[in-house]
């Protein structure tokens, strides 16, 4: 069924009068290429430098959206300048994404992090639709392979762990890859990766969830087992869940995999019910699926893109089953996130918030927000 109209128009007014504009107006770099993420609350740039995860995803936003919105020249070109920016200056000699990079386009930060990859696979991708550009659909593929090449070894040769470490799958690999697999498959035309999709997602449902517990984790042992014995093994992002959740049910339903399609729904009211701060309201950053002490001390904080997730999967979940009790969560979490991270007094919508609901910061982008969960999701939900 449709997604309630109200909800749809607001969303879509939020988007195309409050978020795109704040971007468009003050993240491109006109004199040196690439785009300023560090933006406080009015606009002005705090820090110059340039995170890959953060380039990246603006790029296949503003591809993304003149793919789907609009064909608006601004927009194309605005994901131009991105591009080539870090096509030129954002790989090393071997082809890694570097981490970070200054304003000038120098390396900052080396290529430790999988997901630098993971968002260039992305934003090539889109981008390739948007113009037809052979070498972005070449590096969309090239950058996937490579991902997929750090399954086993995320960090490759800047691991500091050592054999006294006990090594991990991590969900979030894993829910990414699935991901890309979509955004290929959406962006190249391409039916050629279904069948991974299946397995993909067969191995995150029949991993990460605990068979006792009903909780889904964050990293689970290589053999898969769980590691109840340490604060890393039962952590727990409740965010990460109903993100990965969202992304089963598209990509279930999209193939006809309907068993798969309601698995995804019994974890997100799962994760729901788990992951929401009963007296504060909110869902929580993390957790210790055991209730003990927290590695992070971060670990209570009311997190944006936590509830943009949650506001995609209970809206899909809602639109694709029709069930009272998605409508219920979505409202709920709807009224949170709009009435605690929504700026009334400027555009764009804060980050952070402490467990109470106060911001706790006045940045509107930084080192990991910047023009992707928020729009992402008020494009979604205003289009079911």
């Amino acid at each position: 069924m449709a997604f309630i109209e109200k909800y749809k128009k607001l969303y879509m007014d939020e988007l195309l009068t409050n978020c795109i504009p704040f971007w468009e107006d003050y993240c491109v770099d006109r004199e040196f290429g690439g785009y300023f993420t560090c933006l406080d609350r009015d606009g002005s740039v705090y820090d110059t430098a340039k995170f890959m995860w953060m380039q990246w995803r603006i790029v296949w936003m503003f591809s993304e959206f003149y793919n789907k919105l609009e064909r608006n020249p601004r927009w194309l070109q605005i994901a131009k300048i991105g591009y080539d920016f870090l096509t030129k200056y954002g790989k090393d000699d071997q082809g890694w994404y570097y981490f970070e990079l200054n304003r000038q386009g120098q390396p900052a930060k080396a290529p430790y992090n999988a997901f630098s990859d993971c968002f260039a696979v992305m934003g090539c991708a889109a981008y390739y639709k948007a113009t037809g550009d052979e070498g972005a659909k070449a590096e969309a593929l090239r950058s996937f392979y490579q991902y997929c090449e750090r399954e086993n070894n995320p960090k490759g040769r800047w691991e500091k762990s050592m054999e006294g470490a006990t090594p991990y799958k991590a969900l979030g690999f894993y829910m990414m890859k699935l991901n890309l697999y979509d955004v290929l498959k959406e962006n190249l035309g391409t039916n050629e990766f279904d069948e991974e999709i299946v397995k993909t997602i067969d191995f995150v449902l029949n991993t990460f969830r605990h068979p006792d517990l009903g909780v889904v984790f964050e990293n689970v042992c290589l053999d898969g087992s769980f590691d109840l014995d340490t604060m890393n093994g039962r952590m727990t992002n409740p965010g990460h869940v109903l993100e990965a959740m969202w992304f089963i049910m598209n990509s279930s339903h999209k193939l006809g995999l309907k068993a798969n399609e309601e698995k995804s729904m019994e974890i997100i009211l799962k994760t729901l019910d788990y992951g929401w701060d009963t007296e504060q309201e909110g869902i929580y950053y993390f957790k210790d699926v055991l209730g003990k002490p927290h590695l992070e001390l971060q670990w209570n904080m009311k997190l944006w893109w936590v509830h943009n997730e949650a506001l995609i999967a209970t809206a899909m979940a809602y639109t694709l089953s029709d069930r009272k009790e998605f409508l219920d969560w979505f409202e709920r979490i709807h009224n949170y996130a709009w009435g605690h991270f929504k700026d009334k007094e400027g555009r764009e919508w804060f980050a952070y918030l402490d467990r109470f609901g106060n911001p706790t910061h006045t940045l509107k982008g930084g080192k990991w927000k910047t023009f992707f969960h928020l729009p992402r999701c008020l494009y979604i939900v205003g289009n079911l």
